[in-house]
């Protein structure tokens, strides 16, 4: 089946752009916004609201094909591509996309995905956002031209059995880290609070220790508040590098601090994501292997994600091959075409490191949709809920999906199981 109208419309996407080397250099916020000269390039405020653009994709049995185009929050930080806006990018995907799609036939996803995420502008791929979204978009194409669910057209293409078990979900909480908590805890998440750990003085402290005090009372809240002493959900928070500046990226002194967290927060499993920003990525690699083996020396079961400067597919396999940590997240935004975001859970799996599809809060519903059929393919450790910092809003939207899917696929396996 073929492609015969190609759209671009603007759109929202669920959060906003923040110029996060504003922010880590100390930005004060005002109200909803900060104070302050933009530094990241593309930037023209600190923050700035959220953009999408969509694409839709009629095919020739009248339905209409959908993939939003997105970028994360903190654009141009960590090698990722710059700002992403729809009047900057719209024109050329009008010009140039229009009309490599019309006509194209969607009865394989694989092969289409990996034709646009090659495609070239001005001697450079075409920014993850676009490649994104059009992969999305073509997905829910070959879908929609099969008959199948976009969980069952990766299964396929990919040769992976279908499980119908439910993912392990992770809430992220914004800057709202204390009463998020609390919502968290009351829907049972898997995964929480995320944190939002980006500034030192407000949040991390000149010595570490609002961190460590919110580490205690977030240990003492779950506690506190579960109506089932069996759920024990793994905590998970993300502090922007921020730890390696206190330190000045002293691989001891941060090893020492992450021990002291675990201990804080026993009897719960923690993970650390991003304690460092080394500016490049073979100085990330290095100085979060350091990291990790002191940890090990000193008997500590905390975890390390890596986050800044493993953006792309290869960027994935490099941080993979040299244990380098304990946990990847795969910013789905990042690394472009979604077959990409396939590949990366897959390697993962295969080389013993756990994975952790992500993405960014500033999605839209249908990303987040999508990569939900994506993570129920290739099965993640951990799934972001997203889109926004609500919590609520994005655990409504991938949480449901996730159970339509399983119910869908349920009576589809007990049709089979009949005819059979």
């Amino acid at each position: 089946m073929k492609i015969t109208e190609a759209l671009f419309t603007p759109a929202l996407s669920s959060f906003y752009f923040d110029d996060q080397a504003a922010i880590k250099a100390g930005a004060e916020q005002d109200g909803f916004t900060y104070v302050g000269k933009a530094k990241t390039p593309g930037f023209d405020r600190i923050r700035q609201s959220g953009e999408a653009v969509s694409v839709l994709l009629k095919l020739k049995n009248g339905l209409w094909a959908e993939g939003d185009c997105a970028a994360v929050q903190y654009s141009g930080a960590g090698g990722r591509d710059p700002l992403f806006t729809a009047a900057g990018y719209i024109p050329w995907m009008q010009e140039v996309l229009r009309p490599l799609l019309i006509g194209r036939d969607v009865a394989e996803f694989m092969g289409n995905a990996r034709y646009f995420d090659r495609l070239e502008q001005d001697g450079n791929r075409i920014h993850t956002a676009i490649r994104y979204g059009l992969s999305q978009a073509l997905l829910d194409a070959t879908a929609k031209a099969s008959g199948r669910l976009k969980v069952e057209v990766v299964c396929d293409e990919y040769g992976l059995p279908i499980e119908l078990k439910p993912l392990a979900l992770f809430g992220q909480s914004g800057d709202d880290r204390y009463n998020a908590v609390d919502k968290m805890v009351m829907k049972g998440v898997d995964a929480l609070p995320h944190g939002l750990i980006n500034n030192v003085a407000s949040k991390l402290g000149r010595n570490g220790g609002k961190l460590q005090e919110y580490m205690t009372w977030l240990t003492q809240r779950i506690l506190q508040l579960r109506s089932d002493a069996s759920y024990s959900p793994v905590l998970h928070v993300d502090v922007y590098g921020t730890i390696g500046m206190i330190f000045a990226n002293d691989h001891g002194k941060i090893s020492a601090y992450l021990a002291g967290l675990g201990e804080r927060v026993s009897p719960f499993e923690l993970y650390i994501e991003g304690p460092v920003d080394a500016g490049s990525k073979p100085r990330q690699i290095a100085l979060l292997k350091e990291i990790r083996e002191a940890l090990r020396a000193r008997s500590s079961s905390v975890k390390i994600v890596a986050d800044e400067w493993c953006n792309t597919y290869q960027d994935i396999v490099e941080f993979v091959d040299a244990e380098c940590c304990d946990m990847v997240q795969i910013k789905t935004p990042d690394l472009g075409s979604i077959h990409n975001t396939v590949e990366a859970v897959l390697y993962c799996r295969e080389h013993g490191v756990e994975a952790y599809q992500g993405g960014t809060c500033n999605e839209t519903d249908v990303s987040a949709r999508t990569c939900l059929h994506v993570a129920q393919a290739t099965r993640p450790q951990r799934v972001l809920v997203k889109p926004g910092m609500g919590f609520d809003e994005g655990m409504t939207i991938v949480a449901n999906e996730m159970r339509r899917n399983l119910a869908i696929l349920q009576a589809k396996n007990a049709s089979v199981s009949v005819m059979t």
